[in-house]
């Protein structure tokens, strides 16, 4: 099969969970031998074209920044340069590819997409990470009808929509498709390499990872870590808008001198370590599409504390395979106090986390894919 990915950033060369997908589930089915093309932004070295990891790179459109302004907003011009450009040649090749796989988020890519293969019967297979609906209006502001209207236009295209979730997968249809036309492939880990790396030497008893912002809920961890412990370390993996924020915040605290912001570290393997070495891996955010780092967390061997929230599909990743705690200081503490403590899940994190393996997830995207192509989705 020959199969296309339209996606504005490439991994590794920008890291992200999208980007991260494509690339473990393209390199996978490249293996096996599958023709795959990725259409994206010239973020590498090297010329427009070329061949990586046994996929074709094709860059239509030059490196420029994804974010602006102080809370690290995706820019729109950027989508709208991207999509804009894009749209020729994928039209020009289009008749290579059996399909057209487009990661939703920044939307236009997507809405591009749907016109460049227009009349060709190349069937377009979106992947929905999240769907936002109410939250423009945090993310956007006065802004916000312009995206719920691009947002509910992405949703209406033509299209054989996948969903990470069955959170996103409800609420994808409120807004667009059938339910029972939307299949959820969940996104993975790298399930292999977490259990065969080796513990952090300097790594703390109880971890967060993740970008540091409001829906995180980080300041919650904060207050509850504060009345839980006694004398165990918190290490906050990560950056963000909030960070200064959250060091303040910290400061003010009792167990001020147990709390280590490390920053962003820029090897993934650098964050498993730390989730190798850490007993607890607690991260209360109220907005999660998916929650992979719940995942990676359990395949690291941590006992993991996930919000209980409707915005959150925690409770999916997790399962069994660890607690669920109310977004709040008293909810979060209650928990990680008993965690602390020794008691662990019903059931085995690390096998729950084994459901999550790219290889089980490529496999499942192939399905999906070569249903869209033989009509039978």
């Amino acid at each position: 099969m020959n199969l296309c990915f339209v996606s504005n950033v490439v991994y590794p060369f920008v890291t992200g969970g999208a980007e991260k997908r494509i690339y473990e589930i393209g390199t996978r089915l490249a293996d096996e031998g599958h023709d795959i093309t990725l259409y994206a932004r010239h973020f590498w070295d090297g010329p427009e074209v070329m061949e990586y990891e046994g996929m074709t790179l094709r860059a239509v459109s030059p490196e420029r920044e994804l974010y602006t302004g102080d809370d690290g907003e995706r820019s729109i011009t950027e989508a709208l340069e991207f999509a804009t450009d894009v749209v020729v040649p994928l039209r020009r090749h289009i008749d290579e590819h059996d399909v057209v796989v487009a990661s939703v988020f920044p939307y236009f890519p997507v809405l591009a997409a749907e016109i460049a293969t227009l009349g060709t019967g190349t069937p377009l297979v979106t992947t929905w990470h999240e769907v936002w609906r109410d939250y423009w209006e945090d993310y956007l502001g006065y802004l916000a009808p312009f995206g719920k209207a691009v947002e509910h236009a992405t949703a209406r295209v033509p299209q054989h929509p996948i969903a990470v979730s069955e959170l996103t997968a409800g609420r994808l249809a409120e807004i667009g498709p059938d339910r029972d036309r939307i299949r959820v492939v969940p996104n993975g880990i790298d399930y292999e390499q977490i259990r065969e790396t080796t513990p952090a030497s300097d790594g703390f008893d109880v971890l967060f990872a993740g970008r540091l912002i409001e829906d995180k809920r980080v300041d919650v961890l904060l207050d509850a870590f504060d009345r839980a412990s006694t004398d165990e370390t918190l290490g906050i993996v990560g950056d963000g808008p909030m960070r200064e924020e959250l060091e303040a915040h910290a400061r003010g605290l009792d167990s001020a001198g147990r709390i280590t912001f490390t920053g962003f570290l820029e090897e993934y393997a650098d964050v498993v370590a730390q989730m190798r070495a850490a007993e607890v891996f607690a991260s209360p955010s109220t907005r999660e599409g998916f929650g992979l780092t719940y995942a990676e967390a359990m395949a690291a061997g941590c006992t993991v504390i996930g919000a209980e929230h409707p915005d959150s599909a925690a409770d999916e990743v997790i399962g069994e395979g660890g607690f669920l705690a109310t977004p709040t200081v008293d909810g979060v503490s209650a928990v990680l106090e008993r965690a602390l403590a020794g008691e662990r899940p019903p059931s085995d994190p690390v096998t729950r986390a084994g459901m999550f393996s790219w290889d089980r997830i490529a496999t499942d995207a192939l399905d999906a894919y070569r249903a869209a192509v033989d009509g039978e989705w």
